[in-house]
């Protein structure tokens, strides 16, 4: 890790690009080999040669400049070259709609754009006026790059400049969030925030030169930019990127190539490998099949899985949204490298954390090395975390609140969005409620907002129950709410699985009979005997689907019914989904 004197991303850039410059930051995976090799040396002059041309197009100390591209070694390089002209980082996600991203250009006032060939027809669409100059990030080469102004591409060239030496409280990035409550905010993150994130997470894992990380998630969303960036940086590790979305056929000979020794990811990902590639065949297993051998099983299944990432991860980061309590409890009996983490945008990101092999089911691990968490209940009393009395309750619930040196300056613009999510004695609300236990380790129930109250009083978590749905072997993806008279309904999203099953349950119906309903009546009764090979209605199934998840649940969180939802749910960044868009109204 590098010394700094402030913790800036402008004396961050410069001092790795000293103290590691032979070595490799940043490659691209493309056509089945590593191409766009960049080393630190190179990496900073890039960097401070996009600070250069900044400057030359009169772009001014606290400007907002955007970055919109897809993941590739230019876009740290433009990230950091922000930050040394002085001006003010504000990156996209590459799926953010046009109309989002002509929002987000007029609220941040911007005054130039990082972008490539791939992004510059969303900023067409999106009517940012062609005054504002376009970077074209994917043109740099030692001299110069492309730029558009009013229209017009023209090649300019690097100068030599003072880089700019940035304080530790200036804002560094404005973060727009996709949001899940379905009004996007500017998360205005300081130079302090990021790099104390960076220097924290070594109280979770302590990166080395020698690393490598195989980055798959968008670097504009602050978990990999921080955690999958900023901290490879600092330490000097290299980094590849995909260049395309992580989809099988990208991702598995990139593993194969790469041998990544850090990953970090969505629980999506690893739900799928698991339950498509890894469940089935641990099922089908002779090992497996025995109560006394099934331990071997899994351990088996542990190192199968684990070559399928390449066979030398060490560290495999999974956050963004809960992990599903199968899939973790897989994890940890096979011995696999997993390491849950917990934050959100507004806190740079991480709050809490716990290192591979020492996490507790459930469990997000301890606060973060130097934050500092508490847990607040309803009426405002202080029943766990820093703050709390010694004879506290253990797992006492309430909201999550944090204090520390990650904590966001507040959103852009908006002072009285700001003023609600602080307390009057300073501490961030996050919105997510959870308790600890004696040894300090958080436990996330669900968001506050998402809670819903039950008929006599009682809490209820549909996080809880969506965990289960998504487990039976049926559902792709699933969503519980109330309705007006305090039903619950659950939304789900068939995987491919029950899809073939139906599929073939209508054509049989249509071929021997007109009377659907006898029909389904007459072919079967259950999922069970529909897997089988018998053909059952979409009823039985979602009634079965719904009896076998209410003997896991209380009483008062039974499902009253299930309804099937045709398309995916709509989800920001780490597959969150958007549950403020849910249930659609009828038109």
């Amino acid at each position: 890790m590098v010394h700094l004197e402030h913790r800036t991303l402008t004396d961050l850039v410069q001092a790795s690009a000293l103290q590691f410059s032979k070595r490799t930051a940043f490659s691209l995976f493309s056509e089945g080999t590593l191409t766009q090799i960049t080393t630190y040396r190179e990496f900073g002059e890039q960097s401070l040669g996009i600070a250069s041309i900044l400057q030359q197009l009169g772009i001014k100390k606290g400007d907002r400049v955007m970055l919109l591209a897809e993941n590739r070694p230019e876009w740290p390089i433009a990230y950091f070259g922000i930050s040394l002209a002085g001006t003010i980082i504000v990156p996209i996600l590459t799926d953010f709609i046009a109309e989002h991203v002509g929002t987000v250009a007029k609220h941040a006032e911007i005054s130039a754009i990082c972008a490539t060939e791939k992004t510059l027809a969303k900023i067409q669409a999106a009517g940012i006026s062609d005054e504002i100059p376009i970077i074209h990030i994917d043109t740099i080469d030692g001299r110069g790059i492309m730029v558009s102004i009013g229209g017009q591409k023209t090649a300019m060239t690097f100068q030599q400049i003072s880089p700019y030496r940035a304080e530790e409280e200036e804002v560094a990035t404005i973060i727009y969030t996709s949001g899940t409550t379905g009004s996007s905010k500017g998360v205005m993150l300081s130079h302090r925030n990021l790099v104390f994130e960076a220097q924290a997470c070594r109280s979770i894992i302590k990166i080395y030169p020698r690393d490598r990380f195989l980055s798959v998630l968008p670097l504009a969303h602050t978990y990999e930019c921080t955690i999958g960036m900023i901290i490879a940086v600092i330490n000097g590790a290299s980094t590849t990127y995909l260049g395309k979305p992580p989809t099988p056929a990208i991702l598995m000979p990139a593993l194969e190539l790469v041998r990544p020794t850090i990953m970090l990811t969505v629980p999506l990902i690893i739900e799928k490998t698991y339950r498509t590639k890894i469940k089935p065949a641990l099922e089908a297993h002779p090992l497996y099949k025995l109560p006394f051998t099934r331990p071997i099983a899994i351990k088996a299944a542990g190192q199968k899985l684990l070559g399928a990432f390449g066979g030398a991860v060490r560290f495999f980061g999974i956050g963004g949204a809960a992990l599903a309590a199968d899939v973790e409890e897989f994890l940890q009996k096979a011995g696999f490298p997993y390491a849950i983490g917990y934050g959100l945008t507004e806190t740079a990101p991480l709050l809490a954390g716990a290192p591979p092999f020492k996490s507790v089911l459930r469990s997000t691990g301890p606060a973060l090395k130097g934050v500092e968490l508490r847990i607040v209940d309803q009426n405002g009393n202080i029943v766990g975390g820093m703050g709390a009395p010694k004879d506290a309750i253990e797992h006492a619930e309430g909201e999550i609140q944090a204090r520390g040196p990650n904590v966001m300056l507040g959103y852009y613009k908006d002072p009285e969005k700001t003023a609600e999510v602080f307390t009057s004695d300073g501490w961030f609300k996050t919105g997510d409620l959870g308790s600890m236990d004696k040894k300090g380790r958080l436990f996330i129930r669900g968001r506050l907002k998402a809670m819903i109250l039950g008929p006599t009083g009682e809490n209820i978590y549909p996080e809880e129950i969506e965990s289960i749905l998504n487990s039976s072997g049926y559902v792709e993806d699933s969503l519980v709410y109330a309705t007006e008279k305090g039903e619950l309904v659950a939304l789900v999203v068939l995987n491919e699985k029950a899809k073939t099953m139906f599929a073939a349950a209508q054509d049989m119906i249509q071929e021997t009979s007109h009377n659907v309903g006898d029909a389904i009546h007459a072919l079967g009764t259950s999922a069970q005997h529909a897997a089988q090979g018998t053909v059952a209605g979409v009823q039985h199934l979602l009634q079965d689907l719904k009896n076998t998840t209410n003997k896991r649940l209380a009483g008062f969180s039974r499902i009253h019914r299930i309804e099937i939802q045709d398309e995916p749910f709509e989800k920001t960044a780490t597959q969150k989904i958007k549950r403020f868009l849910y249930p659609k109204k009828k038109s």
